[in-house]
């Protein structure tokens, strides 16, 4: 199957295996018409039918700039194109001598749709603007409907190009009404990009955004997490349609889902009858790996689970220094091609299965082939994600293998989504619900983890379960973390994190692959200024439901670069956290 094909297949994927995208969302889910004949509610049914699925249809828009009051009958955020402001007048419309009037009759009166909708939508660019979001500038453009009107195609006017209004023609037809939207914003619209993801949320928050409480927020953390673990299972249909591949290339931001497609890979494909491994680099991860699948029936559990480098040492490899790289990073990976070269072929495997491969070095490649019953056309499926190359390695996978791509976080809610998508070059689109504001701390490095005990405190305060709070460093790792790892070794202190009881105290480097509802990201500096960037983003990613950054605020949005100062800017100032 060829990379094109793959693509094609994927994309249809969804209608394939009837997979439901998320609909048309509505603000207010169920609008309260006015009295107008149906005009409005004609428009606002035939825009949700029409839209795509990502779109966001609000319904009764009051702005107040100023002394100035303003209403927009409907406004559409279209992702990748652009926005909408559409008036929308009922009933006998007719021009005459420049002059727009609506009725007939003792009940004929002069109207100004155009000036009405020009105002509003200039003025809604201009709140956006100044509460700093991206929907501010992006393309925006204005339209006038008369849904109970027909207009001659000829018709144009200079302030109404023909292209900007929606008649009844447009309402009764099947795609019209989006048609001419879409049209009117290409066209039209001012503004200096299309709309993206980030700002369709940002646009919601401006609109319809609540005040949330602290019950709410614990409330909705639940809704999220019942929601990740289904989308999440909906991923391994991908899995279906992939069957018989033998060679894959998962390709993935944070929260994608990858870990659970590698491990419900490893469990399927040892469920068919393969001699399986199931590889990874982090202990944590690898603690992970070998707790889960412990919990699946024996005949699906895989031969081998754990670190690549446990891997050679189970097969008699001489063991080396911790502080050694030239023994992890050359000596042992060549010695497992050496071992396996010695094995007997019941010991070799028929599929190897790694995680987080981006970890993985150039010799380590090779002799992981060697641990295949047939390296040329063993199982092979790579799981990756490059924005996370947080060691000083740039190993590449010297493999042909079919490329899939996963473009849509699943595990964090939207806000968090956004911040740290700001940081891949890739396009990935945030599934997750809404939740609560990015928190900030803004303090020095050399504070940053003093004041993530203070930050921790106030969570506890405020009710988040211990269990689902973890700090986590980027520099120096925390003493709390080095004493539970003195006192237990790592098995226990990664049993306590899973056992998910007390708050966890980890470092990045470690936590790649794993995730909390809530994390405190203790910006405290970095070893190599050069993997910075792949640090925030990997930092940044593990939390699921809350985020709070504490640190120098100038320094990571210099790392991150104007797209993460500009999700910033959404985020709380969490000041007093003590």
């Amino acid at each position: 199957m060829t990379t094109a094909t793959i693509s094609w297949f994927l994309a249809g994927l969804g209608t394939a295996i009837g997979y439901e995208s998320p609909m048309v969302r509505s603000f207010p889910p169920e609008p309260r018409f006015p009295d107008d004949g149906g005009s409005e509610r004609a428009v606002w049914e035939a825009l949700c039918e029409q839209l795509p699925d990502e779109a966001v249809v609000f319904h009764g828009v009051h702005l107040q700039e100023d002394e100035q009051e303003y209403e927009i009958d409907l406004v559409v955020a279209w992702p990748r194109v652009g926005v909408a402001a559409i008036e929308v007048k009922g009933g006998h419309i007719e021009r005459a001598d420049g002059i727009w009037y609506q009725g007939s009759g003792t009940h004929r009166h002069r109207i100004d749709p155009v000036a009405q909708v020009q105002g509003a939508r200039h003025a809604l660019q201009a709140l956006l603007r100044e509460r700093g979001t991206l929907a501010g500038s992006s393309r925006t453009a204005h339209l006038v409907a008369f849904p109970h009107r027909y207009v001659p195609s000829t018709w144009d006017a200079l302030d109404l190009p023909r292209e900007m209004l929606i008649d009844r023609g447009d309402v009764e037809s099947g795609g019209g009404v989006a048609q001419r939207v879409k049209h009117a914003i290409e066209r039209h619209g001012q503004g200096h990009f299309p709309l993206d993801d980030a700002a369709v949320g940002e646009l919601v928050d401006a609109i319809a955004g609540g005040f949330p409480s602290q019950s709410e927020n614990l409330t909705r953390a639940i809704e999220h997490e019942t929601r990740l673990e289904q989308m999440t299972r909906d991923q391994a249909r991908i899995l279906d349609a992939l069957g018989q591949v033998r060679r894959m290339r998962v390709v993935g931001g944070a929260g994608s889902g990858k870990t659970y497609l590698a491990l419900e890979q490893a469990r399927r494909r040892t469920k068919a009858g393969e001699r399986v491994a199931l590889l990874c680099y982090s202990r944590g991860l690898g603690r992970y790996f070998e707790r889960v699948t412990a919990t699946w029936p024996r005949r699906e559990r895989p031969a081998y689970v754990g670190l690549f480098h446990d891997l050679p040492l189970s097969w008699g490899a001489t063991g080396g220094r911790d502080d050694d790289p030239e023994y992890w990073e050359r000596d042992l990976p060549l010695e497992l091609g050496r071992l396996a070269g010695e094995r007997a072929a019941g010991d070799l495997f028929d599929a190897v299965v790694v995680d987080e491969a981006q970890d993985f070095g150039d010799l380590w490649w090779p002799s992981l082939l060697q641990c295949l019953r047939d390296p040329g056309d063993g199982g092979v499926y790579v799981f990756l994600d490059d924005a996370q190359r947080v060691f000083p390695r740039d190993g590449r996978v010297p493999l042909e293998l079919v490329p899939v791509a996963l473009d849509e976080n699943l595990r964090s809610t939207k806000q968090i989504a956004q911040v740290f998508g700001a940081l891949s070059d890739d396009v990935v689109k945030p599934r997750g619900l809404d939740g609560p504001l990015v928190r900030v701390v803004d303090v020095p490095a050399t504070a940053a983890l003093e004041a993530a005990d203070d930050a921790v405190e106030a969570l506890l305060e405020e009710e988040w379960p211990p269990g689902d709070v973890a700090l986590l460093a980027t520099g120096r790792r925390h003493p709390e973390q080095v004493n539970e790892v003195a006192l237990g070794g790592y098995a226990e202190y990664w049993d306590a994190f899973f056992a998910a009881e007390d708050v966890f105290y980890g470092h990045v480097l470690g936590f790649k692959g794993l995730e909390r509802p809530v994390v405190v990201l203790a910006v405290n500096g970095v070893r190599d200024l050069g993997r910075a960037r792949e640090m925030l983003y990997t930092g940044l990613s593990r939390a699921r439901t809350l985020l709070v950054v504490v640190g120098d605020r100038q320094w990571i949005e210099e790392v991150g670069g104007e797209a993460v100062r500009r999700r910033l800017e959404k985020a709380e100032v969490w000041a007093d956290v003590s």
